[in-house]
């Protein structure tokens, strides 16, 4: 197996983003090609023992940043780490591509690229989400912010395959991100996706409200990009305020910092449940391929992570089994 790393994406740069694909392939035992710049990818892969690793550099001229805007910018730079990566996973030169680069033209260039899976229209990125039973996963988060209700139908059939073969869910069940539970609730949009959800075979139990997101009520959480990105920024600063806030109050006096030491265990416990490096990078579902994006701020675990994700997908022949599961659902929707 052949994952393409994207060495150029990220905010810290290639050092971090070399060091979790090398330890991947020392983890995994898989072959890794790293894309971008290849002086600074060899700088950085000089500091590391990769005897016996099957790691390759493939050269690429152009970045694309951060800022940038997605669709022009995979028109105007392709020979970008992100439009090569996607090329070489097209051409069955690799069987995954992960980057932490540049979202927006990650998936514009997937898009265009790869195309889209035999009955899909949209793509949409999924997130796993830690929750009170396990974890849960939330999509639609970025892909597609003005979706019809088909393509979140879609995005339910696609995650329900993924919870099965990936997560090891038997049966998951799918809720509706609305305002409220009953039937009647929200736009016409969400009513319309109700109803195309309720004609399937999935294991729809209806509206779910935002405070079941993390509760576990449901094992995949279905909405619209613009709603799920704005959830996903949210939660991520929320962590992080109540990190601080946890911080300030065991370290107030001596008396708070001897009980952090009888809360050691607990509280490596709750860091690891709340940290997004555990849980790898966000599938890419829909594009006829595999693709794992990582979040920009990725250190060396959650790179490492992210490749160990695509490398199950791989594995388990995800986009298969979703092809699968829209002929399956879609013939009793119609």
């Amino acid at each position: 197996m052949k994952i393409v790393v994207d060495a150029m994406g990220g905010d810290h740069g290639p050092s971090i983003v070399v060091e979790g694909a090398l330890q991947a392939a020392q983890e995994y035992g898989i072959g890794i090609v790293l894309i971008g710049d290849a002086e600074k990818i060899k700088r950085e892969v000089s500091k590391h023992n990769t005897s016996g690793l099957s790691v390759e550099i493939y050269h690429t001229e152009e970045v694309i940043e951060m800022h940038e805007p997605a669709a022009s910018s995979v028109r105007k730079k392709r020979d970008s780490s992100i439009v090569k990566g996607i090329g070489l996973l097209k051409e069955g030169k690799a069987d995954a591509f992960v980057s932490a680069g540049n979202t927006g033209a990650v998936v514009c260039a997937a898009t265009l690229s790869l195309r889209m899976l035999s009955g899909i229209e949209r793509p949409g990125i999924s997130v796993i989400v830690p929750t009170l039973r396990g974890v849960s996963l939330l999509i639609d988060v970025g892909a597609n912010i003005d979706p019809k209700p088909l393509h979140l139908l879609h995005y339910a059939i696609m995650s329900d395959a993924y919870c099965r073969h990936i997560l090891r869910k038997e049966n998951p069940s799918v809720g509706l991100l609305n305002v409220g539970e009953e039937e009647g609730k929200g736009t016409d949009f969400i009513k319309e996706t109700f109803t195309l959800l309720e004609k399937t075979k999935l294991n729809f139990i209806g509206n779910v409200e935002g405070r079941d997101i993390f509760s576990g009520a449901c094992d995949i959480i279905i909405c619209d990009g613009f709603v799920g990105n704005a959830i996903l920024k949210v939660s991520e600063g929320l962590a992080e305020t109540i990190s601080v806030f946890l911080y300030r109050e065991l370290m107030r006096n001596l008396a708070t910092k001897l009980g952090v030491l009888l809360l050691k265990s607990g509280l490596k416990r709750f860091k690891k449940a709340m940290d997004y490096s555990e849980y790898g990078g966000a599938p890419l579902l829909g594009v006829d391929g595999i693709v794992i994006i990582s979040h920009g701020r990725s250190n060396s675990k959650a790179v490492k992570n992210a490749v160990r994700v695509a490398k199950e997908e791989v594995e388990r022949k995800v986009n298969d089994r979703i092809i699968e599961a829209i002929q399956r659902n879609l013939v009793v929707s119609r």
